[in-house]
């Protein structure tokens, strides 16, 4: 888990601070802040990182060289070794050694926009072109990392979580009762809205691009989740369970790349305790497995036993 934040429009460094202030419980580990007030709209990328992959090379925001394009970044890219070496036949050179941060920048490079249909990952990301005076803004399939933005005015402001976007000027926070009933009978709030007015989330599938010239931004789908073939597989149910293993198998040796300890979080169902299972079988009985379970007073929550 990390955070992002930045803005484009009026605004200052100590903006940015305080709103990666607001994000340190997302990223204990390190910080990192790029501010420029060279151009049209001073412009300010913020990051607070939990490091796992690379903890020398990934550190953000990072930029490029070359092209100036620069990048901030919360989640994991599960394919990016597949996507690094792609880029690399392609001519891309990488200056850190294992960076899925990196791989974005050079993805876009090549790709554009249309980058974010090649990622296998958990993403929310910001992401500065300079050539086209713009901001990139993506976020994954399934929403699995959060995306905030107000975009009014002419200025452009997003963060991880509402509140670090609430430390910018520009955001009023005025409460939305409709969001607020919302939250109330569903127990969050439906994306697009959030609980303040004038602030929206990302949702899962979309992009969003800011113009920083004209103050505009557009929004567009790049996935939604549909069911495209109703026929029964053949095989029958040995081979389905087959398959279906082979598949949790491939997502959980994708998932525990890691340069850092790794640790599971038991719930007490089969869920969990297959991803257990699968990661010990991935990896072999010589890596040590670090293994969670939190346990409640209240009966009716406490699965500990399990």
């Amino acid at each position: 888990m990390c955070g992002i934040a930045g803005f484009v429009g009026p605004g200052t460094k100590p903006d940015l601070e305080k709103m990666c202030a607001a994000l340190v419980h997302r990223g204990p580990d390190d910080s990192g802040e790029w501010f420029s007030d060279g151009g049209a709209q001073p412009l300010a990328f913020g990051f607070r990182r939990l490091s796992v992959l690379d903890p020398v090379g990934g550190a953000q925001p990072m930029l490029e060289a070359q092209s100036g394009n620069a990048v901030v970044f919360n989640g994991e890219i599960y394919n990016h070794l597949e996507l690094r070496r792609e880029l690399a036949a392609l001519g891309a050179t990488f200056q850190s050694d294992h960076s899925d941060t990196e791989v974005l920048l050079h993805a876009y490079a090549q790709w554009g926009e249309d980058m974010v249909t090649r990622l296998n990952g958990m993403f929310a990301f910001a992401l500065y072109d300079q050539t086209r005076d713009q901001i990139f803004l993506a976020r994954d399939r399934f929403a699995k990392k959060p995306l905030y933005l107000c975009a009014q005015g002419g200025t452009l402001v997003f963060a991880s979580e509402l509140t670090s976007l609430a430390q910018h000027p520009a955001v009023v926070g005025t409460l939305d009762p409709q969001s607020l009933m919302q939250f109330f009978a569903y127990g969050y709030v439906p994306a697009p809205a959030t609980l303040y007015q004038g602030v929206q989330k990302l949702r899962g599938g979309e992009t969003a691009v800011f113009d920083v010239g004209s103050g505009a931004m557009r929004v567009q789908t790049f996935w939604r989740y549909e069911f495209r073939d109703t026929a029964v597989p053949g095989g029958g149910p040995k081979a389905w369970a087959a398959d279906v293993l082979d598949l949790l198998r491939n997502a959980v040796s994708r998932r525990i790349e890691a340069d850092v300890p790794l640790g599971f979080f038991l719930s007490g169902g089969v869920d969990s305790a297959s991803v257990v299972a699968l990661a010990r079988d991935v990896l072999g009985d010589g890596v040590p497995l670090d293994t969670f379970t939190i346990g409640f007073q209240e009966s009716s929550y406490d699965e500990s036993a399990q």
